[in-house]
């Protein structure tokens, strides 16, 4: 949908008319739907063939459009008609329209009209234009349900009653609409608290720099140290734009749920009426919120409320029948009232007493609300985009994108662009496809594509001829999965998924857009990986009106571009001011190691050694960073080979934050030292060290580990030469990491480190130019007279 508010007309399509529902929709797609749709071409062709013997004169694929008012709105519609079969004998001409279900027919009409609605819409609204339109003649209305999986034929003839369904969707679709005019009057009064009570030294040019950046570009770049602010920040800028009417709505992406829901925190706190004068607040009269509203956006296994995800119909209570139980569920007030929760919690509680999926009150809840938060597949990835893109109303290019922590973005795109298959999931779908007895066709295919799977050797990449041998089975595998009916609902969630990656699997060999890898790390495994996902992260950023990215370590101007797809005078860049940064790190570059994998082994007392006079010299803990587990545990080993009193505590791998926060907090008051890995959530995520740990070690920068799809990147970037592509693909990424630990180190005015940057590469011109500007000058030391005598100026 298209729509104006200031001249108060829509643009919408008579399919998109007809499904326009304020709540769940009934939905064609998915595996059933996809199916459908295949047989659904093949039965419309063999009506029109019927059609076109029975009257030589019927015509097919009729466009029909038309103005309708309403409401003070003027709303244009436009679709085609299957097929319009001329008056003859008597009768009225006859407007057609084909529908295939999976269902069997016949069955009573009063149910076809009841669980197909949008159907009888779509019909009553072509009726309602063909009237409309100049010297129109008297016309009858047929929906014809066609049984997909034989043909048979069920015709349904339009009823008076049935108009009524034409005038409902006009109701709703201009209520959508004066409840986004409303909303925008709204954001017109809209107040806000600065992010900032009190604004740090360097923060006050902020919002004046991001506001002439986005006049001037639709794509800035922001770089601000961690703990500069730069949630607040964005976040006074969205309010400033929508307050302004510029963007329509603001989309805030961060790679991390607690990072949105820090996100959260700190919008409630800007626009909370309680902590805004009041007279700031103008009513609008509509009952609803009178400040900004938003709505964090979970993913779709997180609310649901059954033991197993599995999301289609069929298999689950809280989505059949929906759309019946929806409009006496009173769930529309998590979109409607001002203090509902909208907590995951709340809304599954909510669900489970509706009998509703929690997940279709999210789906329901987001066009109605100013600025949603996410993860970045919901814009970046293609199977998880719908959410936001389906919306009515929701346009990219009157919408303000905001991506937090964008360092991550390029590796996050490139994953939701790859694949993985192993061929023992594959034999146990082959296992369940025995039991419901499918087509042969389908078992057979599977079947040759299973052993293909099992004799898949390691492999770093495959030639022509086995990737077209591999095509072609995945093909035939792709062809049948959208020819075949399955009970998808027996098959369980796996199976169904795997199936239909075949799907996916087939679009992505025959699609050169992307770099990419087709590649076996191990027997059995066969990985679809795109090496660089920039193409597609800079095709979805020119749509929006204009973009922020922002991050603690963005990079050189060149090579961010290049990460983003798009040239570097695309992107106006932003660089926060930090005079209290300014002296706040000591660095010493320790030259005595080399911490390269060949030659580390020969420095492990030396490294110990030194963590053991890091820590004298700081009298508390320290924080010590790895570029690997192995690494550092290596080094723990050497320090108890020594016989070293020092109690380290080595990184836990634990994916829950709270767990994290507790070990932190833990070991920063029983141990001596912590052994952090770089790159890891405890090295980018925790913010726990700064202004408590003084003294800190890194050891070697953290080159990516060498295999099949480094050497892969390396060979797509032979054009910069191989000191360029290695710059590109190892050193960036690696002196990125170390940027990111480094940074949580000092997060507020007083705050200092003293660092030791504990290899001899750190002074190479290549990796030292990558280094941020706070950690590229410092003390070199050649000698342990000179380490002690480093650290003795220091304690």
């Amino acid at each position: 949908m298209e729509f104006s508010l200031d001249h108060r007309t829509a643009s919408l399509s008579v399919g998109e008319f007809a499904d326009f529902a304020i709540g769940p929709r009934g939905s064609d797609g998915g595996p059933q739907g996809i199916w459908r749709a295949q047989l659904g071409t093949h039965w419309h062709q063999e009506l029109r063939k019927q059609a076109s013997t029975e009257t030589p004169e019927a015509t097919f694929e009729i466009v029909i459009a038309g103005r309708v008012f309403h409401g003070g709105w003027t709303l244009t519609l436009t679709g085609r008609i299957d097929q319009f079969v001329p008056a003859a004998a008597g009768n009225a001409a006859t407007l057609r329209e084909i529908k295939t279900v999976t269902r069997a027919l016949p069955v009573p009409e009063e149910e076809l009209r009841a669980d197909y609605p949008a159907y009888f819409a779509q019909l009553a609204t072509y009726l309602a234009l063909h009237r409309l339109a100049p010297g129109a003649t008297p016309v009858r209305g047929e929906l014809v349900f066609v049984e997909a999986g034989s043909g048979l034929a069920q015709t349904i003839a339009f009823s008076p009653a049935d108009e009524a369904l034409f005038r409902t969707r006009l109701e709703g679709v201009v209520e959508f609409l004066n409840h986004r005019h409303r909303a925008r009057e709204r954001l017109r009064a809209l107040s806000y608290r600065p992010a900032f009570a009190e604004l740090r030294p360097g923060q006050e040019t902020t919002q004046a720099e991001l506001a002439d950046a986005l006049a001037r570009s639709r794509l800035v770049a922001f770089e601000a140290p961690t703990g500069f602010g730069k949630t607040g920040a964005l976040l006074e800028c969205a309010l400033a734009h929508l307050r302004t009417g510029r963007f329509s709505r603001a989309l805030y992406l961060t790679s991390k749920s607690t990072g949105q829901l820090q996100v959260m925190r700190t919008l409630q706190a800007m626009t909370d009426p309680a902590k805004c004068r009041p007279m700031d607040y103008a009513s609008v009269g509509d009952g609803g919120p009178r400040g900004v509203t938003a709505w964090h956006v979970r993913n779709k296994g997180e609310h649901c409320v059954n033991h197993v995800f599995h999301c289609l119909r069929d298999a689950c209570g809280y989505l059949e029948g929906i759309e019946a139980r929806w409009p006496k569920s009173g769930l529309s007030r998590f979109y409607l009232l001002e203090n509902e929760p909208r907590d995951l919690d709340s809304l599954r509680a909510a669900g489970r007493e509706a009998r509703v999926c929690p997940y279709e009150i999210t789906r329901a809840a987001l066009a109605f609300n100013d600025v949603w938060i996410g993860d970045y597949n919901y814009v970046f990835a293609p199977r998880n985009r719908g959410l936001f893109y389906e919306q009515p109303g929701f346009n990219p290019a009157e919408t303000l994108l905001l991506v937090d922590e964008a360092h991550n973005l390029p590796s996050r795109a490139a994953d939701a662009y790859s694949h993985v298959v192993r061929a023992g999931d594959a034999r146990a779908v082959l296992a369940e496809l025995d039991h419901q007895r499918p087509s042969r066709s389908l078992v057979r295919a599977w079947e040759a594509y299973t052993q293909l799977l099992l004799s898949l050797p390691p492999c770093d990449a495959f030639d022509a001829a086995q990737e077209d041998d591999l095509a072609d089975a995945i093909d035939t595998v792709a062809e049948q999965v959208q020819e075949t009916p399955l009970d998808y609902a027996t098959l369980g969630p796996q199976g169904a998924e795997l199936l239909w990656q075949t799907v996916e699997l087939s679009a992505w060999l025959h699609d050169g857009s992307l770099q990419r890898l087709l590649w076996s790390p191990r027997e059995g495994e066969l990985r679809f990986t795109c090496l660089d996902a920039a193409p597609a992260i800079a095709e979805t950023l020119r749509a929006y009106g204009g973009a922020v990215i922002t991050s603690a370590t963005l990079g050189l101007p060149d090579e961010l571009a290049a990460a983003l797809g798009v040239e570097p005078a695309e992107i106006v860049r932003v660089e926060a001011h930090t005079p209290w940064r300014e002296g706040a790190y000591d660095i010493a570059y320790d030259v005595r190691v080399d911490t390269s994998y060949q030659h580390r082994n020969r420095h492990h007392g030396t490294t110990a050694a030194t963590v053991e006079a890091l820590h004298a010299a700081a009298g508390a803990a320290i924080a010590v960073f790895f570029p690997s587990y192995a690494y550092a545990e290596a080094i723990a080993r050497a320090l108890d080979a020594t016989g070293a009193p020092l109690r380290v505590a080595l990184q836990p791998r634990l994916p829950d934050l709270a767990a994290q926060t507790a070990w932190v907090e833990e070991s920063l008051a029983f141990a001596d030292a912590l052994f952090l890995v770089l790159g890891s959530s405890f090295a980018e995520g925790i913010d726990l060290l700064g202004g408590r740990v003084t003294h800190a070690m890194v050891v070697g920068p953290a080159l990516p580990e060498v295999n099949a799809v480094q050497r892969a990147r390396l060979a797509a970037c032979s054009r910069l030469g191989r000191d360029g592509a290695f710059r590109r693909v190892y050193q960036a990424p690696g002196i990125q990491k170390v940027n990111q630990a480094l940074g949580r180190l000092v997060r507020a005015p007083g705050q200092h480190a003293t660092v030791l940057l504990h290899c001899r590469r750190f002074i190479e011109p290549s990796y030292a130019a990558l280094l941020a500007r706070d950690y590229q000058f410092g003390a070199t030391i050649t000698t342990d007279e000179e380490l002690s005598s480093f650290l003795l100026r220091k304690t």
